[in-house]
């Protein structure tokens, strides 16, 4: 029975990620808040296994993009329990984020790699770019400020998606508030600036497009076996603003350790204007094949709940080559 269910064929829907609707995320941020600062760690762990039992089994887009996803990054035909760790994992890095906002790193083992490049990116006082992804908790970044209270993140994303986040973030601590830059404003490269300028990282992912607007560059790139599209607005931003870029991502291992990885992607602040497009390139292929790697290194962190590769059926499902119909 399980085994159907997992691998019963998704409705046919929208590839565009932007024009989904994400099922229940702010209502659930929000019961899992009270859930989890009034019975704590534990008891909200608890509940998720629930959630995530209920959504690989009953989410057919999902499950049917977890399937097309772990093909790929597992080399292998996935089953209803890796779906199932798939989605739990997301689950329990959202589940985590209500403490990390809450400043609660003392609850996780976050073992920070490849700071040491980071810090003396930093020292120059230009401030950094982390060039992120759906992949792991971005939010666990911030445990850097505890071993270097000098250093702050500030993150961009969508209007939409920020006055979402903004809610849930004024909800749980509001703080946090300021420090999140809307992207496709007039004035978002100019706030960006301004914040790179007082030393500041700038978080940003990098993994989506935005199908339905045609203005946005687009490079295709071989992600996991197939060509899909990636974004280059936030390295030609980087690259206009001659600043240090790193990709950053911040791996769920179980229980409560995260892993923390800083990579140095391109340093912009001496590309000529006539090699700013070459150093675009290259800079997206060393993000793409990072990506690539961590998501096989940690297969069940990729959080693209939609088919990325816009390929239709997953691998499992597509018939051995010579006996196509």
């Amino acid at each position: 029975m399980l085994t159907w269910l997992w691998k019963r064929q998704a409705p046919v829907q929208a590839t565009d990620w932007s024009r989904r609707k994400e099922r229940s995320n702010i209502p659930l941020l929000r019961v899992m808040t009270w859930i989890s600062l009034a019975l704590g760690r534990p008891a909200g762990r608890v509940v998720l296994r629930l959630i995530a039992a209920y959504f690989t089994l009953f989410s057919p887009a999902a499950r049917h993009a977890s399937r097309a996803y772990l093909d790929r990054a597992l080399g292998r035909e996935a089953n209803w329990i890796d779906g199932y760790r798939h989605v739990f994992t997301f689950a329990s890095t959202i589940h985590d984020r209500i403490y990390l906002l809450n400043g609660r790193f003392d609850l996780f083992d976050i073992r920070l790699h490849g700071e040491g490049l980071l810090e003396a990116a930093m020292a120059r006082g230009r401030g950094a770019i982390l060039l992120g992804a759906h992949l792991g908790s971005f939010e666990v970044v911030r445990a850097l400020g505890r071993q270097h209270p000098d250093m702050e993140v500030a993150i961009t994303m969508y209007e939409e998606n920020a006055h979402k986040l903004n809610d849930v973030l004024q909800s749980i601590n509001p703080a946090m508030r300021q420090d999140v830059i809307a992207l496709g404003r007039f004035d978002t490269m100019l706030r960006v600036r301004d914040y790179l300028d007082r030393g500041y990282m700038i978080g940003m992912l990098a993994d989506r497009t935005l199908s339905q607007r045609a203005t946005d560059p687009v490079q295709q790139c071989d992600f996991l076996g197939a060509p899909t599209g990636f974004p280059t607005g936030p390295l030609r931003m980087a690259a206009m603003l001659r600043r240090p870029v790193f990709f950053i991502t911040g791996l769920y291992r179980g229980g409560n350790r995260y892993d923390v990885h800083f990579v140095p992607l391109a340093d912009f602040s001496q590309t000529a204007r006539g090699q700013r497009e070459a150093a675009v390139q290259s800079a997206l292929d060393g993000y793409v094949r990072l990506l690539e790697k961590f998501s096989r290194k940690a297969p069940y962190n990729w959080f693209n709940f939609y088919d990325f590769w816009h390929a239709g059926p997953p691998l499992s499902e597509q018939p051995p080559p010579g006996n196509e119909p």
